[in-house]
């Protein structure tokens, strides 16, 4: 009953709705974090000026593999990854900002992903 309440909530009011039951996430987002953790899997995101996109991908896959995840065009003409850290887009508020503080790195193809990373693929093909 709890979960199918959630369903209809707005953030705000699940938030509230979880804090009333002294609860920190609802049983489906404690499944899917498990699973996730379970089966190895981590997630990358890309964002463009029409979308913002979750990817993922199993823990250990390099940046070149993890470019083959959305075409394999990326994967081969991969020339490098420009990083971002979630933590440090959310510090900095906006991706410029970032940037301007030396938080926007360059990663060649051998980069191990990270959970959480933000992506920029540069590509030839």
């Amino acid at each position: 009953k709890l979960e199918e309440d959630l369903s209809s909530l707005s953030l705000v009011e699940r938030n509230e709705y979880l804090e009333m039951y002294d609860l920190k996430q609802s049983s489906l987002d404690t499944v899917i974090a498990k699973t996730y953790n379970l089966l190895g899997l981590k997630t990358y995101l890309t964002s463009g000026p029409d979308e913002c996109r979750a990817w993922t991908f199993i823990d250990g896959m390099n940046a070149k593999e993890c470019a083959g995840i959305i075409h394999s065009d990326f994967e081969k003409g991969f020339i490098r990854a420009e990083i971002l850290s979630y933590e440090d887009l959310y510090k900095y508020k906006s991706y410029i900002s970032a940037k301007e503080n030396g938080k926007v790195r360059l990663e060649g193809k051998e980069y191990k992903m990270q959970d959480g990373d933000i992506v920029v693929f540069r590509f030839n093909v």
